[in-house]
């Protein structure tokens, strides 16, 4: 067995899934391996343990989430963890995944990747605020990996979360810090649940967030 090959049992021990998913996710990481080459998707150093690292990290959102159809992943980058929570949902009725991305080269490997794995992905290749209003309706989830600091990542979520979506967000060992600072701007009922993937990673779950109004 490969480093390769042992890392994405790991993987798969720690977040199982179907046989499907997982062959759509083998899909998606040989393009993904394919188009780093050229762009720079994830850390190169990284890319040995993709399936730990960015995989499994990304999969571990899903059975938080709940039953929801229609999910925005903000800043999706090389498609953690949007493109893989897509590829978990890919059989739910309904799912709509949409990937919001600036970056036109990383988008087009996201529209890509959902070709290839037929996906119910739509890629927004745009920044955040200048879409964020347009598809906050009807959105029940929304989610972000190392996007931004906290209080700076709640602005960009507010036109979702002031709508009634959760969030789901991957952080580090520092959220503590972030959410005391984050205090100072914002009134959010958040919980903190362990990382399966990384002994100092966090999730993020916040239910409602409400910005607190300046004193005069």
């Amino acid at each position: 067995m490969t480093s390769t090959d042992s890392d994405r049992a790991r993987a798969l021990r720690l977040t199982p899934v179907s046989r499907e998913t997982e062959d759509r996710l083998v899909a998606i990481v040989a393009l993904l391996e394919k188009w780093q080459r050229t762009i720079n998707l994830i850390a190169p150093a990284s890319l040995p343990q993709i399936w730990t690292r960015h995989i499994a990290d990304s999969l571990q959102l899903v059975p938080l989430a709940g039953e929801v159809r229609r999910w925005v992943d903000l800043g999706s980058g090389g498609g953690f963890p949007g493109l893989v929570v897509a590829a978990a949902l890919a059989e739910r009725d309904g799912m709509d995944v949409i990937l919001v991305e600036s970056d036109t080269r990383k988008a087009a490997f996201l529209r890509e990747a959902a070709r290839i794995g037929e996906l119910p992905v739509t890629v927004l290749p745009a920044r955040i605020e200048q879409v964020a209003g347009q598809i906050a309706p009807g959105v029940e989830l929304v989610s972000a990996r190392a996007l931004a600091p906290l209080p700076r990542l709640l602005d960009l979520a507010y036109p979702f979360l002031a709508q009634g979506a959760r969030g789901l967000f991957l952080k580090g060992q520092d959220v503590d810090n972030e959410l005391t600072e984050t205090a100072k701007s914002w009134r959010i009922n958040a919980r903190i649940t362990e990382s399966l993937t990384d002994t100092s990673g966090r999730i993020l779950t916040v239910e409602t967030a409400e910005p607190l109004t300046p004193a005069l």
